[in-house]
Order: structure tokens, then C-alpha cells, then sequence
């Protein structure tokens, strides 16, 4: 492929470590639910945990990628999308990947907003927009298995 089909090497790498850092999020929500939990009952003795740690640092750094990742999409632009590709296609792509942003950004401020702030609604939209983002994200891959295995464009390449 050559480089205008590709994503540049920044935008690569801050898609795979978003994705990293969303998985170790994953792994670690139970800890801070139950943080949250003992927090909201009022604790005051109350020390985090590894896998509390770990989901604030994550989160963090998720936002911080999040706002690297716009500027450089704003800055290097995207490869243009498979020649021939229905309007329908390129319409959802566009919707998915603008929802992904919106989640990439609004769940760890959510999330800060509400352990740093305790606000507790931040805490309802937080999860709310946790589970939101794992739709978003296997939809993401979904469509990116059927455009590589069905319509057989290889659009993953773009990626690697």
C-alpha cells in the first residue's frame, strides 16, 4: 500500500494503543465499580486499590491519545475511502468513527468528573458510555471483517 492509502504511522499507533488502554479499562472496571461503591457509602479510611489506579491512569491517558488522535486527524487526513464504495457504507463509517471520538473523549471525563468530583450522574453516564463504546467497538471491527473478508477491499491494511 502505498502512503496516501495508509494512515500515517502516529495515527497507527495511537489507534492500537487506544485499543490497548481500552481492554486494560475493560479489566479493570470491576475494581473501580466496587471503589465507587465504597466511596459513595461514605469510607473515609478508603486507599485505592492497583486495579483502581490502573482505571484512573488508563482513563487519562485514553483522553489524553483521544485529543492526539483528533489533531492528528485534523492534520493528516484519512485515505480516501474503497473506490465504488456505496454511499450507505461510507455514511455509517463516517457516523461510527465521529460516535467512536465522542466516546473516546466523553468517557474518561465522565469518569473523572465523577471520582474526582464525585458526581454520582457522571458515574451513571460513565457506564452508560462504557457500554456504549463496546458497541461502537464491535461494530468497528465487524465492519472491518466484512470489508476485509467479505467485499475482499482490504481496508484493514490501512491500519497496519
Amino acid at each position: 500500500m502505498t502512503s496516501e492509502s495508509r494512515y500515517s504511522f502516529a495515527q497507527r499507533l495511537v489507534h492500537w494503543l487506544t485499543l490497548a488502554l481500552f481492554l486494560a479499562s475493560f479489566v479493570s472496571h470491576e475494581a473501580m465499580k466496587d471503589a465507587w461503591r465504597v466511596v459513595r457509602q461514605g469510607a473515609t479510611d478508603f486507599t485505592p486499590d492497583i486495579g483502581v489506579r490502573v482505571h484512573v491512569i488508563v482513563g487519562i491517558v485514553i483522553l489524553l491519545l483521544g485529543v492526539v488522535r483528533i489533531v492528528l486527524r485534523i492534520t493528516q487526513g484519512a485515505p480516501a475511502q474503497p473506490a465504488g464504495q456505496a454511499r450507505l457504507i461510507t455514511v455509517a463509517a463516517a457516523i461510527v468513527h465521529g460516535l467512536l471520538y465522542l466516546v473516546i473523549l466523553a468517557l474518561p471525563l465522565s469518569g473523572m468528573g465523577a471520582w474526582f468530583g464525585m458526581i454520582t450522574d457522571l458515574g451513571e453516564v460513565h457506564e452508560i458510555l462504557f457500554n456504549l463504546g463496546l458497541a461502537l467497538l464491535a461494530g468497528h471491527v465487524g465492519a472491518a471483517l466484512y470489508h476485509q473478508f467479505f467485499l475482499k477491499d482490504n481496508i484493514m491494511a490501512r491500519m497496519r
